[in-house]
């Protein structure tokens, strides 16, 4: 997987990489990430690529021709999407991180300051992301999440791609609770029926909890899960 970054900071992608997880998937050839800076591309003697909005308003504006420009010059895989990291995007699911892991290419745009010049959006005609309703200074921490949950879903990445399948929201539910030891750790102790070696039953503990757990802390995805089953139950 290619993982191409259009930033004003290429730093902050760069380094970010540089650690745990991501650090071994480069070293082993599962990822690349590569980086390219529009302010390279910029035709201003001064390295500009922003500029006041037409019709007034708070912040600046990023040019269009430097970011076009930019793109452009990424060479495209056949298996190739390209993304904006935007808080008007479609909110970053596990669904959403499954299909993006199908390509051999993902471009990412990071913005900055007041965002896009809409010609950018009409020009390049991205898919549109976001991590949250919140807005952040820029779109690396953004492009940070998507390279991390990615990779994650790459074979080699992980000691074992079940440790990706397993996570939460993998199948619409929360992760299981996970214990190490000691068997006892303040007046806690790990259930009994983790240390029976029965796999049947472990399984079943744990489907239980994650459903439990799912029911409590987010609501909103049991009822989906719960409709789903009804649905598949229904059909059967």
């Amino acid at each position: 997987m290619i993982f191409d970054v259009m930033t004003l900071f290429p730093e902050m992608i760069e380094q970010a990489c540089n650690y745990s997880i991501l650090k071994r998937a480069l070293e082993n050839d599962i990822i690349t990430v590569k980086t390219t800076n529009p302010r390279d591309f910029t035709l201003d003697k001064h390295k500009k690529v922003d500029d006041t909005p037409y019709g007034g308003g708070a912040g600046m504006v990023l040019m269009p021709q430097p970011y076009v420009d930019a793109y452009n010059s990424i060479e495209k895989l056949e298996k190739s999407v390209t993304i904006m990291l935007s808080p008007q995007g479609e909110p970053l699911t596990d669904g959403i991180v499954n299909e993006l892991a199908k390509y051999e290419q993902i471009v990412m745009l990071c913005g900055h300051y007041e965002g896009f010049d809409e010609r950018i959006r009409e020009i390049i005609k991205p898919r549109e992301i976001s991590i949250g309703d919140f807005v952040l200074t820029g779109g690396e921490l953004p492009a940070l999440c998507v390279i991390d949950a990615v990779s994650r879903k790459i074979e080699g990445t992980l000691g074992k791609i079940e440790s990706a399948n397993d996570d939460s929201f993998a199948d619409g539910l929360l992760e299981y609770p996970q214990y190490t030891k000691p068997r006892e750790f303040m007046g806690l102790k790990v259930p009994e029926v983790l240390l029976n070696g029965n796999h049947k039953d472990i399984a079943e503990f744990r489907q239980n909890c994650r459903v439990e757990r799912t029911k409590v802390k987010r609501p909103d995805l049991y009822e989906k899960y719960m409709e789903f089953n009804k649905r598949v139950n229904k059909k059967g």
